[in-house]
Order: C-alpha cells, then sequence, then structure tokens
C-alpha cells in the first residue's frame, strides 16, 4: 500500500550523542582504537609558537584530515573539507560535533606549507600512521597505491610494512604538494619552498 509521510520531520529539533549515530563495526572506529595519534604532538612542538600568534588546528585533527582523504580516496583537501560536513563518522573521527564548524578547505594547505614544507616531518608522522594501520589490518599494504618497484621483498612482514609505509607516505606527500602548488598558483601565491631552502631556514 502506497504510504506517503504525514508530515516533513526534516527540521524537527531532537538531542542526539553523534557517538550513538556511528557504527560500531565503522573503519573510523577502528581506527581510532588502533592509533594513538598522540605522538604527532611530540614530533610537531616545536613547528609551533607556545605563546605567540593565533591558536592553530590541532596538528592530530589535521593529520586526520589528511588521513581521511587517503583511506577513504577523496580526490582533494577540498572535497574533504565538504565531506567532512556532512559525513557524520568523519565528524566523529575529528573529534567535532555536529554544531562544530569544519576548517577551512584552505586550512590544512596553509598548515602543511607553513610547517611541513621542505622537511621529513609530514612523511614520518604519515608513514607511521600507516605502518600502525597496515599491522592491525586496517590497510592492505599489498595493494595500497605505490610503486612496488621502490619496495624490496622481505620475508620480515612488519619490515615489508614499515618499508611500503615509508614509501607510500611520501607518494602522498608528493600528491599533496602538487594539489597545493595548483591551488597557491591559481590565488597568485609564491610555490612552496624546496627542501634545501627549508633546512637552511632553521
Amino acid at each position: 500500500m502506497l504510504q506517503r509521510h504525514q508530515e516533513d520531520r526534516r527540521h524537527v529539533e531532537t538531542t542526539v550523542k553523534i557517538d550513538d549515530l556511528v557504527p560500531e563495526d565503522h573503519l573510523v572506529r577502528k581506527l581510532e582504537k588502533a592509533i594513538d595519534f598522540s605522538f604527532i604532538y611530540d614530533i610537531v612542538k616545536d613547528l609551533y609558537s607556545p605563546d605567540h600568534g593565533r591558536p592553530s588546528i590541532d596538528p592530530v585533527v589535521l593529520f586526520k584530515m589528511y588521513l581521511i582523504r587517503y583511506i577513504f580516496g577523496i580526490r582533494s583537501m577540498r572535497e574533504t573539507v565538504e565531506q567532512i560536513r556532512t559525513n557524520v563518522a568523519y565528524r566523529w573521527f575529528l573529534g567535532l560535533s555536529l554544531h562544530d564548524p569544519v576548517p577551512h578547505h584552505s586550512t590544512p594547505s596553509k598548515n602543511y606549507a607553513r610547517r611541513f614544507a621542505g622537511t621529513d616531518v609530514f612523511q614520518k608522522i604519515f608513514s607511521r600512521i600507516l605502518e600502525e594501520a597496515f599491522q592491525h589490518g586496517l590497510v592492505d599494504p599489498s595493494v595500497v597505491f605505490v610503486d612496488s618497484t621502490h619496495v624490496k621483498a622481505s620475508a620480515n612482514k612488519r619490515k615489508f610494512n614499515t618499508e611500503v609505509a615509508e614509501v607510500e607516505a611520501k607518494a602522498y606527500q608528493e600528491e599533496l604538494e602538487k594539489e597545493i602548488e595548483r591551488d597557491r598558483i591559481a590565488h597568485g601565491k609564491s610555490p612552496l619552498p624546496p627542501e634545501t631552502e627549508k633546512k637552511n631556514e632553521k
């Protein structure tokens, strides 16, 4: 029997915990349980001023945004931010409520350009995240998008996972930098500094 909704309930206010809306078997829950992201703070602490400038986006949130884009195959950071706005699971993973604003799509790019460009910090952090995801079976290292010629076959699974994670993190970093370069050029900004120049500034 054909039945229509008696009323439009899209505008009905309700009280709900975002934790109740994310399925227990969702990948973001598994990632959150398996990986202790707090190690990121120790690695990046020297890249942030302790008492100057505006408060920055939490670096753990920042790298979780990078991870969302990578794990779920989203084409760009701009699209990643758009999906975070409407995806309850992504919001939960970042620790955001349904009412919290999502960082602007330029925020990850600006933070990368100011702190990680020309250094190995991004690769160091992201390779560790990937390695832990591999070890917990959340990502299959044998099917990730890397040039397998750069990874030597190894009977030692842990060593293989480490090598794949390092190569994949570097490839992903290069992909991000190309995206950031395109965006900076489109907005009349200078390109990212080369690695040697960044190191000389320290």
